[in-house]
């Protein structure tokens, strides 16, 4: 279960991933079920062909609130999609933009109303997979609050962005229907406060993050957010690990993207010039001769490494390269980026727009892909540009380290400062001016297999150790080889 599950609703990353992982693992054979809230910009595209299952049902606590809850479905290939609805936050998010609105409550009504409808439908799986600090109530409630019913379930977490937890007061227990005698440190609290994502860990019999290098980042303060003796815990306890995320290589496929100008791959390469050529007139920026385009498709922040972007901008441009940014988030880096657009016509173009389709046009397109992020649990950009033949240019962190080879498949930098940046598009710069040095290159980042077939096997060996972990079994008993999952 995700606050975001692609196609239907997408913020970021975490959205390819529950788009994507739950058709690998049905194609393994497993049963797997799909869990989301009901937003409003879903239950509007009459195109979806998402259909009621039976009536309303009660969501609540009895005393302090009630609520009808609904449930709709979609078949998605061989995965069943249920959506949630009854909650007038989820109603209201009528584009990605707003799927995310403040406030717990939301999420405490959606963690009861997916047990409720499991429940109601008859459907109680093996394993329930829960994603980031949204769902991290629904394995306390399993617990806690479950009983007979879901006491066999076992129950498996992931981390997408340790820096997102879900912070909130104390309400939150009395919201859910929780007793006060949970809020204790190696519960609920966290430094006096509810921490969702802390729940969610705390309670799972598995918990995994989406990198092995990002795993071993978050058992340090440094990039621990405060949690990084409780992950330290889970490792030391085998309840701890990195698996590293992959793509949807059927959604992103160069060979047969309808989004992109032309079609190519390793065999046929020659499209990638016409989708560069296709993206210059579309952002209106004239080519410069052997100069590189450099492209990024981002959330714009700081941790996404923007503001290195703009510190090294003007020595980039120099040098020459041209480059182009599409994304949405801080306010200070687009006013930024505009006034940088603006000072460098010929060389940097900024697309302030949440827009799917220019982003894979930029993907096609580019020469070079920009990610330096300061931190990243895995990132999926890098992936996806190396599937259209765009090297990417990364900070050596998380999963960008263990995904991109240094020189192999893209460029890699270490210090997060804009000369580290500035070595890395240079050394870049100079490979694409050897013709036959950026052709290897780009070979190699095209027959890069990043496809989730791997990961989905490691997925399935944490699924059958949860399983095991509740239901304290011996490795050859309790762990079918097929199960049924909501995720």
């Amino acid at each position: 279960m995700s606050a975001e599950v692609a196609p239907f609703a997408k913020v970021g990353g975490l959205a390819d991933v529950i788009g994507s992982l739950p058709k690998a693992l049905a194609e393994m054979g497993h049963e797997v079920r799909v869990i989301m809230p009901a937003y409003g910009m879903i239950e509007e595209q009459h195109a979806l062909e998402v259909v009621p299952v039976n009536g309303t049902f009660e969501v609540g606590t009895g005393s302090l609130w009630n609520r009808k809850a609904y449930l709709k479905r979609t078949q998605f290939g061989k995965v069943e999609v249920w959506f949630v609805g009854g909650h007038e936050r989820f109603a209201a998010a009528r584009s990605s933009e707003t799927v995310y609105q403040s406030g717990f409550e939301q999420y405490v009504f959606f963690a009861k109303a997916v047990l409720e409808a499991c429940a109601g439908q008859d459907w109680i799986p093996d394993i329930v997979h829960a994603n980031d600090w949204h769902t991290g109530l629904v394995p306390v409630l399993m617990e806690e609050d479950g009983g007979r019913v879901w006491e066999r379930t076992a129950r498996a977490f992931t981390i997408h962005n340790l820096a997102y937890q879900g912070i909130f007061g104390i309400d939150v227990l009395d919201y859910a229907g929780l007793d006060h005698s949970l809020f204790r440190y190696d519960k609920l609290e966290t430094f006096g406060a509810f921490n969702f994502l802390k729940a969610g860990c705390v309670y799972s019999d598995q918990v995994n993050t989406v990198s092995e290098r990002y795993s071993r980042e978050i058992e340090t303060p440094e990039f621990g957010c405060g949690l990084w003796g409780l992950m330290r815990h889970l490792r030391a306890t085998g309840r701890f690990q990195g698996i590293l995320n992959g793509i949807d290589t059927d959604e992103f496929n160069p060979a047969t993207d309808p989004r992109i100008a032309a079609n190519f791959d390793a065999h046929h390469p020659a499209g990638k010039s016409i989708c560069r050529s296709d993206l210059m007139r579309e952002i209106q920026l004239e080519p410069i001769e052997s100069t590189p385009l450099l492209v990024a498709v981002s959330r714009l922040s700081e941790q996404k490494g923007m503001d290195l972007i703009l510190s090294a901008l003007e020595r980039l441009v120099a040098l020459p390269t041209q480059i182009f940014i599409q994304g949405i988030g801080d306010p200070w880096l687009a006013d930024r980026f505009d006034e940088a657009a603006q000072k460098y016509p010929k060389h940097f173009r900024f697309v302030e727009r949440f827009d799917i389709e220019l982003g894979q046009r930029a993907y096609a397109g580019g020469d070079m892909f920009l990610m330096p992020s300061s931190f990243e649990p895995c990132g999926l950009g890098q992936m996806i540009a190396m599937r259209y033949g765009t090297a990417p240019i990364v900070r050596s962190t998380g999963g960008l380290a263990d995904t991109v080879i240094d020189g192999e498949l893209g460029f890699v930098f270490g210090d997060r400062t804009p000369e580290g940046l500035f070595d890395a598009v240079t050394r870049a710069r100079d490979s694409y001016l050897d013709p036959s040095k950026w052709y290897a290159l780009q070979q190699a980042c095209l027959r890069a297999d990043y496809s989730w077939e791997s990961s989905a096997v490691r997925y399935q060996q944490m699924y059958e150790s949860a399983v095991r972990h509740r239901r304290g079994t011996a490795p050859s008993e309790g762990s079918p080889a097929a199960g049924n999952f909501v995720g």
